[in-house]
C-alpha cells in the first residue's frame, strides 16, 4: 500500500529499507541517530525505530506518522533531502521496497521485505501472551481505582493504557523473543 492509498487522517506506518555498503555500518548508524532526531522534530512524527540486520547489510527504518499528508511532507522535505545527501557513498534507500501500513499488522510483519507475516494462529497466540499479563495488571492495579468513574471513562482507561503498552513495549519484545518460532527458516 502506498502512502497515497491510505485514507487522509489515518495514522500511517512506513518501512524504509536501506542497503549499506560493507564496512560502512558504523558510519550509517551514526547517520541514523541524526536523521532520527531530525524526523522526530517534524510535525506529525510519532516515532522512528531502526531494525538492524543480524547478517547482511539491509537496515529498516519504521516510521510512524499521524497521517499520510504529514508523512509525505517529511519524505519530500528539504531537511530529509539534506540528510540523504550526507550518505550518498555509504548507503542507498531501496525505494522499490518502501511500504506503508496502518493497523496492528506492524506488530508482526516487516513490510518492504520478503518476510511473510506469521500464520494467524501464531499471531493470535503471541498477542494473547502479550495482552493477558497486561490485562491482568490493568485489572489489578487500575480498575479498583476507577470503580467510581462513569462507565465511558472507565472503559477508555483500558485501551489508553493497553494499546501503547502492547505497541511500543510488549509486542516488539515478544516478536524478538519468539522470532525463530514466528519466522521459521524456509523448509521447517
Amino acid at each position: 500500500m502506498s502512502t497515497t492509498e491510505v485514507r487522509r487522517g489515518d495514522p500511517v506506518t512506513t518501512v524504509l529499507t536501506w542497503e549499506v555498503r560493507p564496512g560502512r555500518e558504523q558510519e550509517f548508524e551514526r547517520w541514523t541517530r541524526g536523521i532520527t532526531r531530525c524526523a522526530r522534530r517534524f510535525p506529525g512524527n510519532e516515532g522512528v525505530s531502526w531494525l538492524r540486520p543480524e547478517d547482511g547489510h539491509r537496515f529498516h527504518a519504521v516510521l510512524r506518522w499521524s497521517d499520510a499528508r504529514r508523512l509525505t511532507a517529511w519524505l519530500e522535505s528539504d531537511e530529509r533531502a539534506a540528510w540523504h545527501a550526507r550518505i550518498d557513498d555509504v548507503a542507498i534507500e531501496l525505494g522499490s521496497e518502501r511500504q506503508s501500513t496502518t493497523g496492528l499488522e506492524t506488530w508482526f510483519s516487516l513490510p518492504g521485505t520478503t518476510v511473510r507475516p506469521p500464520v494467524r494462529w501464531k499471531m493470535v497466540l503471541t498477542t494473547f501472551l502479550g495482552a493477558f499479563p497486561c490485562t491482568l495488571l490493568i485489572q489489578w492495579l487500575v480498575t479498583p481505582r476507577t470503580a467510581a468513574w462513569p462507565l465511558p471513562l472507565r472503559a477508555a482507561v483500558f485501551p489508553v493504557v493497553l494499546l501503547p503498552l502492547l505497541t511500543y513495549l510488549v509486542m516488539p519484545l515478544l516478536s524478538r523473543l519468539l522470532r525463530r518460532w514466528l519466522y521459521p527458516p524456509p523448509g521447517h
